[in-house]
């Protein structure tokens, strides 16, 4: 299968994925952009992509609407590292007891009489 990508120069990395589908004219605004990423509509390096703010970099794919879309850095453009994903989760702590905890201070309130003592009237809150 010869695919044919249309290439996209980058003056700057990275780019966020919702931005650069506005910015290439195929949405019609950040709204739709985010919907269609969340719904599965949008596919990065050939696998579908629900993150919105995906950081996307030069020689990445970008697929929408049937296109493939080549991501490049002009010549001007200073190349960034891209950020390193851990693949070991990480421990999971144990819960602390709350036996051994102070209680949390909490908001003391004072109690106001339901009816006034004078002229047996609620009191009204203006807020």
């Amino acid at each position: 299968m010869n695919e044919e990508y249309i290439e996209i120069e980058l003056e700057e990395e990275p780019i966020e994925l919702c931005k650069l589908l506005k910015v290439l004219d195929l949405v019609e605004g950040g709204g739709q952009a985010k919907n269609l990423i969340a719904e599965g509509y949008v596919g990065v390096n050939h696998e579908i992509c629900t993150i919105k703010r995906k950081k996307l970099y030069s020689g990445d794919v970008l697929e929408f609407d049937g296109e493939l879309f080549q991501l490049s850095l002009s010549k001007d453009a200073i190349p960034v590292e891209r950020a390193v994903t851990q693949t070991a989760p990480e421990p999971k702590k144990a819960p602390q007891s709350t036996a051994n905890q102070p209680a949390k201070n909490k908001r003391k309130r004072t109690k106001k009489p339901k009816r006034d003592e004078n002229t047996g009237r609620r009191p009204i809150s203006f807020g």
